[in-house]
């Protein structure tokens, strides 16, 4: 796997439904640099049952994001009519209507691959046929990007353990605080604590006081 802290995060140019309903054939991240940090996340399958719950729980705290200058990017590889036609069902259905950020629609799963969340193995057999040794879908990848284009942190899940929208928050909350005051962020740091110099004497002051 892949580590892509602290590098720029893979290029793409896809489909993506917008808004629940429109289609943009030529989504990418270049729009977001310079000006928004990205939330950028992979989920398996359309139709199936713990990534409703997850892109569900990433829109109710959308506004959150949004606040802190986050735009939130979901990335699949099913088609934008697959995503277009589970954005028309209802929550209570399995549907995700409602749902508002960006779907995007990686059906030659170059950007799963490239972002290193691609399950399965690919190969040619021996007659020269292109086989796949497991399902070619995404695990549950998720990268912050900075301003700059640069992953901050990222994390993967294996396909039937969902996300923490929280920690994804406190992971944004962390990165900001780190900018705004040059200060590193202790275990179990949360939005409102102090966090500590980076030096022997700023980590002694911390454990002494906690």
């Amino acid at each position: 796997m892949s580590v892509l802290v602290g590098k720029k995060a893979p290029h793409f140019e896809a489909t993506a439904v917008i808004n629940g309903e429109e289609m943009d054939e030529k989504f990418s991240l270049k729009q977001y640099i310079g000006n928004k940090y990205v939330l950028l996340f992979f989920y398996p399958k359309d139709f199936t049952f713990v990534c409703p719950t997850e892109l569900h729980a990433f829109q109710s705290r959308i506004e959150d994001f949004r606040e802190r200058g986050v735009e939130l990017v979901a990335v699949s590889t099913d088609t934008e009519q697959s995503h277009w036609g589970w954005l028309q069902l209802d929550k209570d259905h399995g549907g995700i209507k409602g749902i508002t950020y960006p779907l995007v629609a990686d059906t030659n799963k170059t950007i799963a691959h490239n972002y290193d969340v691609l399950t399965g193995d690919y190969f040619y057999d021996e007659e020269g046929m292109l086989q796949a040794d497991g399902e070619l879908v995404a695990y549950r990848g998720l990268f912050l990007i900075d301003k700059e284009g640069v992953v901050r942190h990222q994390v993967v899940n294996d396909l039937p353990l969902g996300r923490n929208v929280d920690e994804a928050m406190r992971m944004v909350d962390a990165l900001q605080f780190f900018e705004e005051k040059g200060e590193v962020c202790p275990a179990n740091w949360e939005k409102g604590k102090s966090g500590m110099n980076a030096s022997h004497e700023g980590v002694a002051e911390y454990l002494a006081a906690n």
